[in-house]
């Protein structure tokens, strides 16, 4: 997206900039400084070297409903809008918001519309074909070798999905089981990023085992990682390949070191090198599904076997006996069944449950997950036997998710927004569309940018690791962990503000509009425009200075006519979205 700003933002814009320089000194930098903490499994958070946690008893403030329900919609979807922010509100239960029945609701809503003539009910490869991504005759926008098609497909998702609880664990996923297309060298490339959201979607409400299967054989997975086509190994030298199996074990299941049930770390090692090499042995033999198709790759190739997960080809699966993490694959075992007992064996791994819930919970709720919200989960993970509905529903129901703490205390109750959800939420409540149905918002993980983008992470590790931590810090200092600061540095905290201003007002280019007809009647009553933006897009977490600053800010452009009632709500969103107080989620 591009585009150029309203004059009308003028001075809110200094006043932003004044804004995203407070962030930055707050964070104490980011970037690619060395990881101290590679390994997801950090001390306790917010606990010294032989210290306590900092404000354990700090009083919990009360919320009101609209408040409550903004939070919650905050961590278990992609950002609430005004309207469903009072929709939860207005169904309480026992005085509170009902959890249960949104999550109830959202469980329920299929992966796609029943719609046939709207995009909603397209898969992905479908979508592509509605964008023309067969015929379009721009070498730029060449589907063969390109990549083109897979942000609009993605944007369109996460921008128009009435699912937000699927897109949101999605999107969580997808930064666990990385796959990006900055490494997808094969034809139709971004239809393999694609299916791989699709299989997201199709798995993330099922059984952890079969998730991790699919992604497995997953065609974009094979090819990011190197498992398609590795073989056994012969005279020649060649060896099977040790990539995924290695990713599989250290980012993907079971970690680098022995967990408890909270996720804190002993000293012992989970898994050797020959555990990887002997794994890798066991996964040979997988390639691509090519049907009917030529298996050339040629531009008249058909996309679908980018869908379609990997079979295995028996000439080339290593059969001799195999043994990792104490489990003996015996001679004369087939490809499937290799995979079958092997994933089986590390999906058994007592780290897995502490290991893939502590990273749910800095997804969705904070970066610093406390170990009894990390015990009580990983426990409804083993009883349930890696039920993923169940999982979430624990995340996001623990108490520890749900209440607020005050003071110092509160810092284990947060997480820096995702620039991917900041661009979501304003998207959402601010309308954005496209008007030629082609969704171009384009790719956003260039630092002037949003320096993330949906399936574009730089590496396997993500666009950051989950145990990172900001250097010469306040929060290295108190000893926690802070994931998203791995990207915020002075580069990106600019480039997020100047590309909101930007693009604040729509993307004519891109046709891409927007419609903030639901915030114009509001423009003439600047404490009640901001009062209901900091409600939508905080939960009414701004402090009292920063809604003052903003308001006073709104209150100085004058509304005497529609367009500077516009004026004043595309500052009060600019402002806001650039405060430090917005930026971390509460």
């Amino acid at each position: 997206m591009g585009g150029t700003a309203s004059a009308g933002v003028a001075s809110p814009a200094t006043s932003a900039a004044l804004a995203a320089t407070l962030a930055l000194a707050a964070c104490g930098g980011g970037g690619d400084s060395p990881d101290p903490e590679a390994d997801p499994a950090a001390r306790r958070p917010g606990t010294a070297p032989g210290g306590s946690a900092p404000g354990d008893s700090a009083p919990t403030p009360s919320l009101s409903l609209e408040e409550e329900a903004a939070r919650f919609l905050a961590q278990a979807g992609l950002g609430p809008t005004l309207a469903e922010v009072r929709a939860l509100a207005a169904t309480p239960r026992n005085g509170r918001v009902d959890t249960g029945a949104w999550l109830d609701a959202q469980f329920a809503v299929p992966a796609r519309t029943a719609t046939a003539a709207s995009l909603q009910d397209r898969t992905a490869f479908q979508l592509g074909l509605d964008l023309g991504l067969l015929t379009d005759t721009d070498p730029a926008r060449d589907p063969f070798n390109s990549g083109y098609g897979m942000d609009n497909v993605l944007w369109f998702r996460l921008l128009t999905a009435q699912d937000v609880l699927r897109q949101r664990v999605v999107l969580a996923l997808s930064e666990i089981f990385v796959v990006s297309q900055r490494n997808m060298p094969i034809p139709w490339g971004q239809f393999a990023t694609l299916a791989y959201w699709d299989l997201l979607e199709r798995h993330c409400f099922g059984t952890f085992r079969q998730l991790v299967e699919a992604v497995t054989l997953s065609p974009a997975m094979g090819t990011y990682l190197s498992l398609r086509g590795s073989q056994k190994a012969d005279a020649s030298g060649r060896r099977p390949d040790e990539n995924f199996a290695r990713e599989l074990l250290q980012l993907f299941t079971i970690g680098l070191v022995r967990l408890d049930d909270a996720a804190q770390p002993g000293v012992e090692e989970t898994y050797t090198s020959a555990d990887v090499s002997e794994l890798a042995r066991a996964l040979t033999g997988w390639d691509f599904d090519m049907g009917a198709d030529t298996l050339r790759f040629e531009p008249s190739l058909s996309p679908a076997y980018t869908a379609r997960p990997m079979v295995a080809s028996t000439d080339r699966h290593d059969s001799d006996s195999k043994a990792f993490l104490g489990l003996t694959l015996p001679a004369g075992g087939s490809a499937a069944d290799d995979l079958r007992l092997a994933l089986d064996r590390i999906c058994d791994h007592p780290n897995v449950a502490p290991f893939i819930v502590r990273q749910l919970i800095q997804r969705l709720v904070t970066s610093n997950p406390e170990p009894e919200h990390i015990r009580r989960a990983a426990a409804v993970f083993v009883s349930t036997k890696g039920d993923l509905k169940a999982v979430i529903r624990a995340v996001l129901t623990d108490p520890l998710a749900r209440d607020v703490l005050s003071g110092n205390a509160a810092l284990r109750r947060c997480k820096l927004r995702e620039p991917i959800l900041r661009f979501i939420q304003w998207g959402r409540v601010a309308g954005l569309r496209s008007t030629d149905g082609r969704w171009e918002v384009g790719d956003l993980s260039d630092s002037n940018r949003l320096g993330q983008s949906p399936l574009r992470a730089p590496s396997v590790f993500n666009f950051f690791r989950p145990g990172y931590v900001p250097l010469n810090s306040g929060l290295s200092a108190d000893g926690f962990v802070a994931p998203e600061f791995q990207i915020t540095n002075e580069s990106t905290v600019i480039g997020y503000v100047n590309f909101m201003l930007r693009n604040i007002d729509g993307a004519a280019p891109q046709n891409m509009v927007v419609d903030y007809t639901d915030w114009l009647p509001m423009a003439s009553d600047a404490t009640r425009l901001v009062d209901q933006l900091n409600l939508v897009l905080t939960g009414r977490a701004l402090a009292a200075t920063t809604v003052d600053t903003i308001r006073t800010a709104v209150q100085s452009l004058p509304a005497a006519t529609a367009l500077q009632r516009r004026q004043r709500v595309l500052a009060a969103f600019f402002l806001m979205l650039s405060s430090p107080d917005h930026l971390v989620q509460r």
